[in-house]
This record gives structure tokens, sequence and C-alpha cells, in this order.
């Protein structure tokens, strides 16, 4: 039961963040850092290293993120949702596979690592996708969806079965988050 504390806790900050970041409210950003600086070591010991070294990356994200969403002071400062171009995403998909299949055979070869391609590929997903909600494009919704998705098997084979109940949660969310932030994009058009 102890060890099940910190996931619990984990778990309900990290859904704060995110219904927090659908709503582009910047206190999601706080939630953010607690709930990873929690996983870090829940990560560890569950033999995923790539999402250990990932909750790191969110820690710096979480800073990034707020600082980007704090400069409201300066209207023209203010980070509006925005899309990528198709381009832009055919650069970040084939980002992400590559630096997951490299990542995945440093990991398989030199590490005990648990199911290396799938933590590379969503550590890399993650990244990548964490760095869009920060600037706020809207498809970064689509990549959650994605990555959560896979991410469901992975923390399940781990017995990590709040985490990954949290990222059943979190496709629920996405679908909203996706609604509402693509309703503010089509008001500034």
């Amino acid at each position: 039961m102890l060890n099940l504390i910190p996931e619990i806790i984990a778990v309900i900050t990290a859904i704060l963040y995110l219904v927090l970041a659908a709503k582009e409210d910047i206190k999601c950003w706080y939630a953010a850092i607690i709930s990873s600086s929690i996983y870090f070591f829940i990560m560890l010991n569950a033999g995923l290293l790539m999402e250990a070294i990932l909750q790191i990356f969110y820690i710096t994200m979480a800073i990034y993120g707020w600082n980007q969403w704090n400069k409201v002071s300066n209207e023209e400062c203010v980070i509006r949702i925005k899309k990528w171009k198709k381009i832009k995403h055919v650069y970040a998909i084939s980002l992400i596979v590559i630096l997951a299949i490299i990542s995945g055979e440093i990991l398989e070869k030199y590490t005990n690592a648990v199911f290396p391609f799938l933590d590379a590929f969503t550590t890399f997903g993650a990244i990548i996708t964490t760095y869009m909600v920060a600037k706020k494009i809207i498809e970064n919704w689509i990549y959650w969806f994605v990555i959560d998705l896979i991410s469901i098997y992975l923390f399940f084979s781990r017995e990590l079965y709040l985490t990954s109940l949290l990222f059943f949660i979190y496709l629920i969310i996405i679908i909203f988050g996706y609604q509402s932030w693509n309703k503010k994009l089509e008001e500034y058009s």
C-alpha cells in the first residue's frame, strides 16, 4: 500500500495537469512538476529508464511552458493556439521514429531496460509533443492520443495499473482538450 500512495498522488496531479492544460490554465505547469517528480522514481523502479528520464524533461518543460504561458502582460506576447503545416509533422514524426530506433538499439544492447523500443518511442514522442503543448500547437492532442494509447500497454505490462488507468482517462480528456482548443482556434479566425 505504501508503494501505491506515490502513484495515487502522481495520477491525481497528472490528471489535474491535463484538465488545466485543456483550459489553458497556467497552473497546469505546477501540477506537471509535482506529478513528474513523483513519476521519476516510479518509472525508475519499474525499469522504464527512458520514461524516468522523460520525467526530468517534463519538469524542465513545465518550467519552460509556464514561462511561455506567463507572457500575458504584453498583448503581443500571448501565445495563441495554432496549427502546424504538414511538413512540420513529417519532420516531427520522422525525428521521433529515428530517435526511438537509435535509443531502442542502445537500450537493448547496453541496459536491462524493459520494452526498449516502445519506451524510447513514447519518450521521444512525448518530448516533441510536450514542446507542442508549450507552443500551443493544436495537433499535440492527436500526438498525445497515440502516445498514451501505447503507454497504456507499456504501463499495464509493468503492473502500474493506476498509471494505465490514468492514461486511459487521458484518452478521454484528450478528446475534450482537442475540442476546446479547436473551438478557440476557430474563434481566432
